[in-house]
């Protein structure tokens, strides 16, 4: 507008043309505090905070919703990172003495004792068993196996029970300072290889085998709950298979760690009014991926070594009986360069396809394999020699 026309409509219609201009302005404002208010719901403890109030409560709300390189720790998270930054510095020592610690999962028995026998003959002092049965005590026919099992509690599948009893095993397996890799594997799992190229390939490499990937379907990142944070957002959240291998520092943090676990402890494996939309968030499958991802994201696979076959997209992985047991089947698994995770967003593609390097070398993903019918025993025993292998 030019000094003219403004001179021309004098003061007073100036005036009255800023009045809309303030209008819509604070039109604006409200609607942008009424969308986040929507957004960003009170719940629980938070309920404190308002979008129009203000205070140390807000700042402590509002701080949560932020990631953590952006938002100010708090000091069990500061204190967390402190203890894992220190055991992640002391240096592994692999020695002729070292040893692979097999922790078994399972109800009783196990099926596959004598294959297991197979694999492990003739390599006495290199490996270590620990056996965890949650409802029965298992009857061997292998000696590897006699008096191998540890004090054990019922185990509920998708509650904590399960991270419980995997570390049990640990904390008992630790207590052997040769133990530097551990290996969980349950009741329907044989193995792919040779023992010497299960041993070369777990002890010298410079990752833990751990799966961690983002689901982001309802059984996946769907499962977070916002009673998690700050520690865990949403975006922090991730999913795996609980079929891990792990060094031994890694080993050692999973039983330091009590700031994430209680997250999990106290919010996930359970169904109950009061809990965010009554979800259960099956914590075997999140705990260790959302763990690692947050404290040493590049010290594991992000894969597992245990191949399991997810193809019937039910809730649990296909069981292989003896009419599937074949030494083509076997050697294609055992030679499977291509790890595939599974999501729950099945209208978006619900495969991950990423290849698997060992040391940064192109390797076979799997070392072993579940799950396996008992009555496929016979069969595996007869093939074990020919599908096994011996490259390293």
């Amino acid at each position: 507008m030019s000094k003219a026309q403004k001179k021309l409509l004098g003061p007073r219609h100036r005036t009255s043309l800023k009045k809309p201009l303030c209008v819509v302005l604070t039109v604006s404002v409200i609607s942008m505090l009424l969308i986040c208010t929507h957004m960003f719901p009170r719940h629980g403890k938070r309920s404190s905070c308002h979008v129009l109030s203000s205070g140390r409560g807000c700042e402590d709300a509002l701080s949560a919703l932020l990631p953590a390189h952006i938002r100010k720790l708090t000091i069990k998270e500061i204190a967390a990172r402190a203890v894992v930054r220190d055991i992640l510095r002391t240096p592994s020592f692999i020695t002729q003495n070292s040893k692979i610690a097999f922790l078994f999962l399972t109800h009783g028995t196990l099926p596959f004792e004598l294959l297991w026998d197979e694999f492990f003959k003739g390599h006495e002092g290199k490996f270590s068993i620990y056996i965890h049965p949650s409802k029965e005590r298992p009857v061997h026919i292998s000696p590897h196996f006699y008096d191998r099992e540890i004090h054990s509690d019922e185990v509920t599948w998708g509650r904590t029970s399960m991270v419980d009893a995997e570390k049990r095993l640990l904390v008992n397996a630790l207590e052997d300072p040769d133990n530097q890799h551990f290996v969980l594997l349950s009741e329907g799992c044989i193995p792919l290889h040779t023992f010497d190229y299960t041993y070369r390939y777990l002890l010298y490499s410079n990752v833990s085998f751990i799966e961690s990937f983002v689901d982001p379907g309802p059984r996946g990142t769907g499962r977070h709950m916002e009673d998690m944070l700050p520690e865990i957002t949403k975006e922090d959240f991730r999913k795996g298979s609980q079929w891990f291998t792990m060094k031994r520092q890694h080993a050692v943090i999973v039983m330091a760690d009590s700031l994430y676990y209680s997250k999990f402890l106290k919010y996930c494996g359970v169904s109950k009014p009061g809990t965010e939309g009554d979800k259960n968030c099956t914590a075997d499958e999140h705990y260790l991926p959302t763990f690692f991802s947050k404290i040493d994201p590049m010290g594991i696979s992000n894969w597992s070594v245990t191949y399991v076959d997810w193809s019937e997209r039910r809730r649990s992985p296909k069981t292989y009986g003896p009419h599937d047991i074949s030494l083509e089947f076997l050697k294609d698994v055992s030679s499977e360069e291509m790890s595939v995770h599974v999501t729950s967003l099945r209208e978006h593609g619900d495969e991950l396809h990423w290849p698997c390097t060992w040391n940064g070398i192109r390797r076979p993903c799997y070392l072993f394999a579940r799950k396996f019918h008992p009555d496929s025993l016979d069969s595996l025993v007869n093939l074990f020699p020919n599908y096994t292998s011996t490259v390293v």
